[in-house]
């Protein structure tokens, strides 16, 4: 096997020695955090990873790839990239005992923009997956009404009829875009603040604060609430789903294959993708866990506990959410063919309960031989359960209406709408604690906060500040800028971080040392399928997905969807362009923290160039060495 390592003078004088190592936890006791016990650490990084992608994203890929096909890529994926790079994660904090931006720069100098890169990625994926955090616990406070607010239209000035953007569309739509979001038609169209989501996104943040004021002392507690209760309420949600009319229909339509989706570049590539941010690898928050453990903990048999279990919280969600929507559209389809009866009955005056759905064909052959011309002027729908089913929906589609909708048929509704809500809640904020770790152990590495700041101190002003800029989700036009930021602030910059860190570990550090460090350890060396991948096979993936998405970002025109009641096609959602200002923002929040890295490393270099000979350590490093309680020393 090729050992090839980049030269990289100074190494050993900024990291800890194995010997040291063996006494870190004595010295450490008092300046380090450290978990109660493993079980914590375990549900910790697993509500890190389990987030609310895992419910509303997985299930719409399977649905669009094949269904139980889609299971062969994301499987093998899975095993190739998401777990070997878990891996790297777990044994490289555990082993340098830092934060993403100490690690990476005691590997060498010239990759703190690696750590800074990742930490700016998780302060602004923070701020517009805290929103959603936000809108669902608006949700939440409005479920505890009988009917539900978004089950029927409010009615109009006159109390004649209902409203009529409601009345065009569905109450779970004008529920959602009028009276959660109040929307505009326009990202241009700011708007004004509205005070209710002001309200829920100040709590949103304050929550999340009380749970991280002193890190892991306190977000180890929570965690088993929130890492645990999302299961309970999926497990209750099954077997109350297995029971409804229609809810195996949709299991069986989720799960049957279509093997010719496998030869579709496109399956393969969202399947990579979906195991690359289903893991919340490259945020930084993984290394920081990983840090407060014991020396000897095994982290390979972490790495492979928490990648068991985020694949079948993939797939048990996926069974749980689609045997809702098997019986939301058994209920619409069900709603369609009652429609189309009474349209037969009235159109002929055929006596209740003639026709019936097992019928209903020969009935209106029959009423076709009999008058042909009457039966001409009848307009029927179309009702196609297989249609129903396969309306691809996800993210806060799936949430806030799909979903919604189907509660408001189930009998007492407002018990399931509160569970179901109670669960995303703890899905997203025990995926919030990781984000705040990702922020606030960097910062304290790069020394921008004085040190004697407590870290109480420096949570709660990142929550703040944070919650200040989070107010642009509550105008009018906010869900566009959500939806512009998730789409494009995090998907290059990861993928670039986590290349970043296989090729840091595995060619600056050195594949060796880097073995030696699990055998300490772990007990063993990685056998060589990790050394494979991790040279080889994780690398190579990461690069093709980001290459496959840099090309279609950049070719693609930039569109998002808008609520329009003005709309020819309503209430179908419009695609409209973005205004060409937006394109700015893009560079900023995608390209910005992604040109850090290569930024960061040429500065170095050119430092290192400009310096005498005699003032240079190292090729093109300064010399900095490694506390006991993984500080550097600079």
């Amino acid at each position: 096997m090729v050992r090839l390592v980049l030269p990289n003078p100074g190494l050993d004088s900024r990291i800890l020695s194995l010997a040291e190592l063996e006494t870190i936890e004595q010295e450490e006791a008092s300046s380090r955090p450290k978990w109660d016990n493993k079980a914590q650490y375990m549900l910790t990084c697993v509500g890190f990873c389990v987030g609310l992608g895992n419910v509303w994203r997985f299930p719409y890929l399977c649905q669009s790839h094949g269904g139980g096909a889609f299971m062969i890529p994301f499987l093998v994926l899975l095993v190739l990239e998401g777990i070997p790079l878990l891996y790297l994660e777990f044994a490289i904090g555990q082993r340098l005992r830092q934060g993403s931006v100490g690690v990476w720069s005691s590997i060498h100098p010239a990759l703190k923009g690696v750590g800074v890169t990742a930490m700016l990625v998780s302060f602004v994926v923070g701020l517009y997956y805290n929103t959603i955090v936000t809108w669902i616990m608006w949700y939440f406070f409005n479920s505890f009404q009988e009917p539900l607010p978004w089950s029927q239209c409010p009615l109009n000035e006159d109390k004649t009829g209902y409203l009529d953007e409601c009345a065009r569309s569905s109450s779970v739509d004008y529920f959602w875009y009028r009276e959660t979001l109040n929307i505009s038609t326009s990202i241009r169209d700011s708007g004004s603040i509205q005070w209710w989501m002001l309200l829920c996104l100040a709590c949103a943040w304050s929550l999340l604060y009380m749970c991280t004021i002193r890190g892991i002392e306190t977000t180890g507690k929570a965690v088993y609430i929130t890492s645990t209760l999302p299961y309970v309420v999926l497990t209750i949600f099954l077997i109350r789903a297995l029971t409804l009319k229609g809810a195996t229909n949709g299991i069986v339509f989720l799960f049957t294959p279509n093997v010719t989706e496998l030869a579709n570049p496109v399956t393969w590539l969202d399947a990579g993708a979906q195991v690359f941010y289903s893991f919340s690898l490259a945020f930084g928050g993984l290394i920081s866990f990983s840090s407060y453990n014991p020396v000897h903990n095994n982290c390979e048999m972490d790495s492979v506990i928490v990648s068991l279990i985020n694949g079948f919280t993939s797939v048990y969600a996926a069974i749980v959410i689609y045997s809702i929507i098997g019986f939301r559209a058994t209920q619409r389809y069900d709603d369609c063919f009652d429609t189309n009866i009474l349209t037969l009955l009235n159109g002929f005056d055929l006596a209740e309960g003639s026709v019936t759905q097992e019928n209903f064909t020969e009935m209106q052959r029959l009423c076709n031989d009999t008058d042909p011309a009457a039966y001409a002027q009848l307009v029927f729908q179309t009702c196609d359960m297989s249609s129903l089913l396969s309306e691809g929906v996800e993210g806060t589609g799936l949430a806030f209406i799909v979903f919604t909708e189907a509660i408001t048929k189930m009998p007492v509704s407002p018990l399931w709408s509160v569970l179901f809500f109670i669960m995303l809640f703890c899905l997203g904020l025990s995926s919030m604690f990781g984000n705040i770790e990702s922020v606030v152990v960097p910062l304290q590495d790069l020394k921008v906060i004085p040190p004697k700041w407590p870290k109480e101190l420096l949570t709660g002003l990142i929550c703040l500040g944070s919650f200040l800029i989070g107010i642009i989700f509550t105008l009018n036009s906010g869900q566009y800028w959500l939806s512009l930021l998730d789409s494009y602030a995090s998907s290059i910059p990861l993928l670039i971080i986590a290349f970043c860190e296989m090729f840091a570990v595995v060619y600056v550090y050195g594949m060796d040392r880097f073995s030696k460090d699990i055998e300490f350890m772990v007990g063993h060396k990685p056998n060589v399928f990790w050394q494979v991948m991790w040279r080889v096979v994780s690398p190579l993936l990461v690069l093709v997905i980001f290459l496959f998405y840099f090309v279609v970002k950049v070719q693609e025109e930039l569109t998002y969807s808008i609520w329009d009641p003005d709309y020819e096609e309503f209430p179908k959602s419009q695609k409209i362009s973005y205004p060409n200002w937006v394109y700015a923002v893009v560079v900023i929040v995608a390209g910005v923290p992604s040109l850090i890295i290569p930024g960061y490393a040429i500065y170095k270099l050119i430092r290192n160039c400009c310096q005498k000979p005699g003032d240079r350590q190292g090729l093109v490093s300064t010399l900095s060495t490694a506390s006991m309680n993984g500080d550097l020393k600079y």
